[in-house]
């Protein structure tokens, strides 16, 4: 439409303004570091993300015995305890919504550069819903934090978050941080872009 908003004050200009006349600042378009940010917080998340799932999410200490379970290994304990819900919704919150994540943003990522047979429309719901779904991959950690707070009795039993736990907090966080380092006007460039050429 021949229009750019400043990034600062949300004020609108005609495309070509140098710098924002209400607040100084400077515009333009299309965020061109989107990409590399997208990449580096992509990156440092799924590597937050192996230690998450590899070291003890909880450690439970009672009396007798010392118990740490890993994400997987604490999903696996409540099945057998017969807790078959909440051992899926943790495997879900968990597991599957991260994995989905982490493919979901790597996908956005690569179909701005490389041709996609996925219509510009479904990639924009699709990035809608991983900006969405981020915040829930935090239920283990309010799990974990629940039980820790209430579960303490001194010497008799006592549940503490594991290490895991910080690497689990600090790959959601990071993988928010890339969906949102993610400009989807990218998305509609890639394709104005591809018919250009094609005419």
């Amino acid at each position: 439409m021949g229009l750019v908003t400043c990034r600062s004050c949300n004020r609108v200009w005609d495309a070509g303004t140098e710098a924002c006349g209400r607040c100084g600042h400077h515009l333009r378009s299309r965020d061109e570091q989107s990409l590399q940010r997208v990449w580096a917080w992509w990156i440092m998340g799924f590597a937050c993300y192996i230690p998450a799932n590899l070291y003890p999410m909880l450690q439970t200490r009672t009396l007798v015995s010392v118990q740490a379970d890993t994400i997987i290994g604490g999903a696996v304990e409540l099945f057998h305890q017969g807790s078959i819900g909440v051992a899926a919704i943790i495997l879900f919150a968990s597991v599957a919504i991260p994995v989905g994540k982490f493919l979901a943003i790597a996908f956005l990522a690569l179909s701005v550069v490389r041709p996609s047979r996925v219509s510009p429309h479904q990639r924009t719901i699709l990035y809608e819903v991983v900006e969405y779904i981020g915040r829930w991959s935090m239920i283990d950690i309010f799990v974990v934090a629940i039980m820790s707070s209430l579960v303490q009795l001194n010497t008799i039993a006592a549940v503490n978050p594991g290490i895991a736990s910080l690497f689990f907090a600090l790959s959601v966080v990071f993988t928010m941080l890339s969906a949102q380092a993610f400009d989807s006007r990218l998305i509609w460039d890639a394709q104005a872009e591809a018919m250009d050429k094609v005419e």
